[in-house]
């Protein structure tokens, strides 16, 4: 309940600071920037300004604020700002960073930007920053933290708080410590909640928990993501192939992996990046979206000159026309249920070698039967609108035909594409639509010329 004041308040701080921008108030926009919002607010209020605006605001943030908002903009805003600062600039922005998000940061930079802030950090925060640039960004590696607090397993409970005490402040999510032996190889996990309750004569030992699997550096961060929602952790240890510690990974950067996931997952359904800009100018928006309308494009020629080769029929029998894209629109509607259905699937790790026939066959049935249905409703509306019983049988036959194959596509589709390192969120729907009005057009227009003619 202590949360909603606060939400409120910063509600209502947006509010007076978009009253203050509309009147022109720099100085009070400037108060209520760098004294009233927290860094994720202000990153958010930028994301959510029209350009102009957007370079007003960002020259009125406090120097101090920087680094901790540019950790909340989105790659596409960051990278923009980022590129206006000189090495010195950067090293002395991130000096507070924690060594996974530093690394975030920097790899949006050349190589060239990124060595010389490196050469400008000191050696003990240079070790830790590269050690994780050293692994891909989409890995357990490139996710993990290096800042974490070990204990070894024969020490007592006492003198594990005796040693924290000397701590001004534990690493952020710290919820247990890592427990280690002699040679950095990690035994298991020390819940704080589990240490505060027991004997402070007894070790860490008899108290830690070891059933706890540590996450392989090379695993990939949409896996450590389901790791996390499975098991529920705030915080798990990554280790290498030898089972040596090499940092923990916190669920705040989890929660960032799944929204970018799920960003990735809808802006990649209609083409666009998942950094996108929502206030991106006009040429760098237009030229982006250029290149899918162009894929598009020639997809559509592909259908249309499907409907070219049925031109004698289609003139003869103009009713034809009027209902093929009934035809088109319903099997590309079946086959985006099933495609969203199996990525989504695929996502989460529920498909796999084992269970991928059964699911096969039941969009296979799943379509036979709504084919059967909107097949009768469609055939007697075309028959009472037509007057004419054969082209409702005809449209009847092509709506099952399509639908069948609008399930079948939608289930193999990501997973060819998948095999093939193809992003099925971004090519699986501009395929699947060719497909579906390839099918479609050609059952009912193939159907009506042999019946017609």
């Amino acid at each position: 309940m202590s949360d909603m004041p606060e939400k409120s308040q910063a509600r209502q701080r947006l509010r007076s600071l978009s009253e203050a921008l509309d009147t022109g108030a720099l100085k009070q926009v400037s108060r209520i920037l760098n004294g009233g919002l927290s860094p994720s607010d202000i990153a958010h209020l930028l994301e959510s300004s029209p350009p102009r605006q957007r370079a007003l605001l960002w020259n009125l943030v406090d120097k101090q604020l920087e680094g901790d908002v540019l950790q909340y903009l989105n790659e596409d805003i960051r990278a923009e700002y980022l590129s206006r600062l000189n090495a010195q600039e950067l090293a002395d922005i991130v000096e507070d960073f924690e060594s996974d998000d530093l690394a975030d940061l920097l790899q949006q930079l050349p190589d060239k930007v990124i060595q010389e802030v490196l050469d400008a950090m000191d050696e003990q925060d240079r070790q830790r920053v590269e050690e994780v640039l050293s692994y891909p960004e989409d890995t357990a590696g490139g996710l993990m933290n290096t800042d974490t607090i070990t204990v070894r397993p024969e020490i007592s409970i006492d003198v594990v708080l005796r040693y924290l005490r000397r701590h001004r402040a534990l690493p952020p999510m710290t919820d247990s410590l890592i427990v280690v032996n002699r040679r950095d190889e990690f035994i298991g996990m020390l819940p704080i909640t589990k240490m505060l309750v027991s004997n402070q004569a007894a070790t860490v030992r008899e108290v830690m928990d070891t059933d706890i699997e540590p996450v392989p550096v090379a695993l990939s961060d949409t896996k450590v993501a389901t790791l996390f929602e499975r098991y529920d952790l705030i915080s798990a240890p990554v280790v290498n192939e030898e089972g040596r510690l090499l940092g923990r990974i916190t669920i705040d950067d989890v929660v960032d992996v799944i929204r970018e996931d799920a960003d990735h997952s809808l802006m990649s359904m209609a083409g666009l990046d998942d950094d996108e800009d929502t206030f991106a100018p006009v040429w760098k928006t237009t030229r982006r979206r250029a290149i899918w309308l162009g894929v598009n494009l020639l997809t559509a020629f592909t259908a249309s000159a499907v409907i070219g080769l049925f031109e004698d029929t289609i003139a003869k029998v103009v009713a034809l026309a009027v209902l093929m894209p009934i035809v088109a629109s319903m099997g590309g509607i079946a086959g985006s249920q099933t495609l969203t259905l199996v990525i989504r699937g695929m996502a989460v790790g529920q498909i796999t070698g084992a269970n991928v026939g059964w699911l096969l066959n039941r969009e296979f049935l799943s379509g036979i039967l709504n084919g059967i249905l909107w097949a009768a409703v469609v055939a007697a509306a075309a028959m009472a609108w037509f007057q004419d019983v054969l082209i409702g049988a005809i449209i009847a036959a092509a709506l099952i035909i399509n639908l069948v194959a609008a399930a079948l596509a939608g289930t193999v589709l990501p997973l060819f594409l998948k095999s093939r390192n193809i992003d099925p969120a971004l090519a699986g729907s501009v395929i699947l639509t060719t497909v579906t009005d390839v099918v479609g057009f050609m059952s009912f227009l193939g159907l009506a010329t042999i019946f017609y003619a």
